[in-house]
């Protein structure tokens, strides 16, 4: 997908502009780190296709943008400090590195250099703009507390977990679309539209996270194998295993989910549920609900479906990453 590598382009040739060069090196070399490891910078082309979508200038979306990739990278820090997490793309993560407390700095850091990438929209852009980014922020955090509850909450619904990932991953794909659809004046009924599509498209990417999480290789995935497992996260495998594992089954998944352990035959006992219950071919299929949901909202946007083609070739390459 051609017009992926330019937008990736455009946005590491930012992030190379703006690298950290303030002291101390201590707080701001972390931040470079995990920033330059990139991944595939998915959230800051969220906001540079939305804006191209609407007409919009490129130049005045670039620092939004990045915006977008310094809180999400802020999150991540955060995340995997919370986890326990040796790895993320496959790389040690900074509180590995550094020690927690400079992972939490580091973290404070991104987050508020974000903040101020805002700075040059004009006032009305710029409250609209901020005004969406904090909610997201706040509704994040909810979603993080969420996934930390249902370690230890007996009853999970699947409705409170399709909250959680909404929470927790949908609303910042959403809202990177958005920010870009209203730096371009985008209409109120579009920028809604747009945000909806990149809600279900970030849910169907959560649960595709999630479904790698065990079925996926863990040298293209980039993090610890059924990590989702040791650390009794109920995810939507484990949802939907219970629903249909036998009472036998059932009193297995308790007993391993009521531990937290490193056991390999924890991960092992939890797999072969998951796999005779064929919560695999559950989880693609409701990826797929979701990608069509998604799909829906983007042909609500009154442009012309060709403009609208890379948005849907976007959704159909971040849901069949590499298994």
């Amino acid at each position: 997908m051609e017009f992926l590598d330019r937008y990736q382009q455009i946005v590491a040739d930012a992030i190379a502009k703006y690298t950290f060069k303030d002291k101390p090196t201590e707080l701001y070399e972390p931040m470079n780190y995990i920033i330059s490891h990139g991944g595939k910078r998915l959230r800051p082309i969220m906001v540079l296709m939305a804006c191209d979508l609407f007409g919009g200038n490129l130049n005045e979306a670039i620092k939004p943008a990045l915006a977008i990739e310094f809180f999400h990278n802020f999150t991540l820090i955060h995340d995997d400090i919370m986890d326990e997490a040796p790895l993320r793309r496959n790389k040690p993560t900074i509180h590995t590195l550094h020690g927690i407390n400079v992972g939490i700095l580091s973290g404070d850091g991104l987050m508020l250099k974000a903040y101020k990438f805002f700075e040059d929209l004009e006032p009305e852009t710029f409250k609209a703009c901020i005004r969406i980014f904090t909610h997201t922020g706040l509704l994040l955090c909810e979603g993080q507390q969420y996934d930390i509850n249902f370690e230890t909450q007996e009853n999970v619904t699947f409705d409170d977990y399709i909250r959680m990932i909404t929470y927790k991953t949908g609303v910042l794909s959403a809202s990177s679309f958005e920010i870009g659809a209203l730096i371009a004046k985008a209409n109120f009924k579009d920028a809604k539209a747009i945000f909806n599509f990149g809600k279900h498209i970030g849910i169907a990417f959560q649960i595709m996270d999630d479904y790698l999480d065990v079925f996926g290789d863990q040298a293209q995935f980039g993090k610890k194998h059924a990590g989702d497992i040791y650390e009794n996260k109920k995810t939507v495998l484990y949802l939907m295993a219970r629903e249909h594992a036998t009472e036998e089954e059932r009193k297995e998944l308790d007993y391993w989910y009521s531990k937290k352990t490193d056991n390999i035959d924890k991960v092992y006992g939890v797999e072969k549920i998951f796999r005779r219950t064929k919560v695999d071919e559950k989880a693609l299929r409701l990826i797929e609900k979701h990608n069509e949901i998604g799909q829906s909202y983007l042909q609500k946007i009154d442009i012309p479906d060709e403009k609208k083609k890379p948005f849907a070739e976007l959704a159909n390459y971040l849901l069949r990453r590499e298994s």
